[in-house]
């Protein structure tokens, strides 16, 4: 951490070291103030009982349930994220001009949005990206809108969510 910058490194599934850094003044606080927290984890809490406890990926995923009621997890949200950093990667690009271009694209961009979630392009493209993405991307048919992702965020988070509820079957929407 550097005053306004915090630099995360972690271990993902696969055991690859993961780095990620922001840029935020307030939340460089709180992790400096997490920090000075006894113990060897950086986040924890105190129970009822008074008891420091590190938190885990059940914790967070037992908070998302009670937040949001109903059965979400860290992995919706990562789902979320690369789906919506796929469109709009895809949403930048010219409509490719043959199926061998189209597809080098496509893998491009997989692999852009992997490097962000820390995984592979192929666990990316099989978990973590919606194949209606991609196939409207084939079909010339994905929204404009969405390449706004970086500038607008709420804009395109609202056109991503009408363009998947349009590729639901009819009795599922």
């Amino acid at each position: 951490m550097n005053g306004t910058r915090i630099t995360f490194e972690f271990r993902v599934k696969s055991g690859k070291q993961h780095r990620v850094g922001l840029r935020h003044r307030r939340l460089a606080q709180v992790v400096c103030n997490c920090q000075e927290l006894p113990g060897h984890s950086l986040f924890q809490y105190v129970d009822d009982a008074g008891e420091r406890r590190p938190v885990n990926s059940e914790d967070v995923n037992t908070h998302m349930k009670e937040a949001m009621g109903e059965d979400f997890t860290a992995k919706d949200f990562r789902t979320w994220a690369g789906t919506l950093l796929a469109a709009a990667a895809l949403a930048n690009e010219p409509r490719p001009k043959s199926e061998a271009a189209g597809k080098q694209t496509i893998t491009a961009c997989v692999a852009a949005v992997a490097k962000v979630l820390g995984n592979t392009p192929a666990v990316c493209r099989k978990c973590y990206i919606h194949p209606a993405v991609i196939q409207a991307y084939g079909e010339g048919t994905l929204d404009p809108k969405l390449a706004r992702a970086r500038t607008d965020f709420p804009a395109a988070e609202a056109t991503l969510l009408t363009f998947l509820e349009s590729r639901l079957p009819a009795d599922a929407r």
